[in-house]
């Protein structure tokens, strides 16, 4: 599997679950029965986020990689936020602030566990047990002569 690929998958992951934290929140807010299709949306979008943010990691922003992921998620998650906020003229502003956060999140966990699935595992060379050879107690025969 791709780093790529990886990435996709991890990024998909941390916001489908993200989602459902929104989906307690707005539900808290503005109540679950009579909201279910506005509460699909907002996962749906996080779910959207999560795609994008993971197609976006080897967009450069900025020189360090840590302060290029920060800046990126939270552009990314502003940006598909918006789109979200905007098609429902503000109904849940604290969702629209949730959204720049998660793109956060979703960025910077992406990044990490992809990097890390994707380096080999070197642990088990670097820390191999060495064996002693053992000192040989066979002499060599005498000379007769």
């Amino acid at each position: 599997m791709s780093r790529l690929t990886k990435r996709v998958l991890i990024a998909l992951g941390v916001s489908a679950l993200l989602g459902i934290f929104c989906i307690i929140g707005v539900g808290h807010r503005l109540g679950f029965a009579a909201n279910s299709v506005f509460l699909f949306s907002i996962w749906y979008n996080r779910l959207l986020m999560g795609l994008v943010i993971g197609l976006a990691g080897e967009i450069k922003l900025l020189k360090t990689r840590k302060a290029n992921m920060v800046v990126r998620g939270l552009l990314l998650g502003t940006l598909v936020t918006l789109a979200s906020s905007l098609s429902t003229d503000f109904r849940d502003v604290p969702s629209l602030f949730a959204g720049i956060f998660y793109g956060l999140i979703i960025d910077v966990v992406a990044s990490w566990l992809s990097d890390k699935a994707g380096r080999p595992d070197h642990s088990l060379v670097n820390k191999q047990k060495s064996i002693p050879r053992e000192e040989s107690t066979i002499q060599p025969p005498a000379k007769t002569c």
